[in-house]
């Protein structure tokens, strides 16, 4: 069984993939491949000139596995259980189980809308619905967060690649008990 899944690998879920992986947790990077940024160009992203999105997503899931990320191309239809035993269910017949779920979609929210999650109007004019979050980023079903587009939050590559990182912190403060804290050094 995984610790964390995460559904989407966009900057949100490629984040969030890295932050759990990193922190020593079994992760699951579930993506059906039909993610935004790769038709995006970015030159708005700190301490990088310009980055091609299809770029992003590729650096993004190396890192997510440097650390042991295990990643599948799989389009999710359907999860069941509950927090700490759910079963995701995808259009190949694969079945994954994982303890806690990230739902990372960017505009696609037809997934929570499919499992009773609450929804909003999102407030990005070119999207209509968001996933309902409280402030940690957890869904109305226990266990099941979300975190970028998905969750309402700015359409920048940054700002979700951002959210993916705080949720995935939030997750795993969670599993562990005390707040989540991950810091690099420089090496001397």
């Amino acid at each position: 069984m995984y610790e964390i899944a995460i559904i989407g690998a966009g900057p949100a879920g490629g984040s969030a993939a890295l932050f759990a992986a990193k922190a020593g947790k079994k992760t699951l990077l579930l993506d059906s491949n039909k993610s935004m940024t790769a038709r995006a160009w970015m030159e708005n992203h700190y301490s990088v000139e310009a980055i091609a999105g299809p770029d992003m997503l590729e650096v993004g899931k190396k890192q997510a596995a440097k650390f042991g990320a295990e990643m599948k191309e799989e389009t999710v239809t359907n999860i069941t259980g509950e927090a700490g035993s759910f079963v995701i269910e995808t259009e190949s017949g694969s079945k994954y189980e994982a303890g806690h779920i990230i739902i990372a979609t960017g505009a696609l929210t037809n997934l929570a809308e499919s499992l009773g999650i609450e929804t909003k109007d999102h407030r990005e004019p070119r999207f209509k619905t968001a996933i309902s979050v409280n402030a940690d980023g957890e869904t109305s079903k226990k266990g099941i967060w979300a975190a970028g587009v998905a969750a309402g939050v700015s359409a920048h590559t940054i700002v979700t690649a951002g959210d993916g990182a705080r949720i995935a912190i939030n997750v795993i403060s969670e599993i562990i008990g005390e707040r989540y804290v991950d810091h690099d050094v420089l090496k001397a």
